[in-house]
């Protein structure tokens, strides 16, 4: 059983950066692929990014194209925490962020098991 607990959502005006934590409970943390989503207030939930360890230095990432060059995915194996860096933020960014884990890769919501209970970002133009 994986647990999921997300952290460091706000409130922050136009441009500006926030960076939202995910601390994992449970085995096997690095096989995982570690993923954030987002929902919008009357939106289905979409994802934002994706990361997978492919063993040494290697790992694998994707972003939907919206955050593309302004959020970075990346995570820690040791702590078993993930981040997302969020910079150069917009109005249409504002949502609740969830952190996910799945034996998989990929950006369908479907595919990912476990789920966090989400953090409020809200940024204000």
């Amino acid at each position: 059983q994986v647990q999921l607990v997300e952290s460091g959502g706000g409130l922050v005006q136009a441009g500006g950066s926030l960076r939202l934590s995910c601390t994992v409970s449970g085995r096997s943390f690095s096989t995982y692929t570690m993923a954030w989503f987002r929902q919008a207030p009357g939106k289905e939930r979409e994802f934002v990014a994706a990361l997978r360890w492919g063993g040494g230095k290697t790992y694998y990432t994707n972003y939907t194209d919206s955050v593309k060059g302004r959020f970075t995915i990346s995570r820690d194996n040791d702590k078993k925490m993930v981040y997302l860096q969020m910079n150069s933020l917009r109005p249409d960014d504002t949502a609740v962020y969830y952190c996910a884990a799945s034996t998989q890769y990929g950006p369908t919501l479907a595919q990912y098991d476990y789920w966090g209970q989400g953090t409020q970002v809200t940024v204000s133009s």
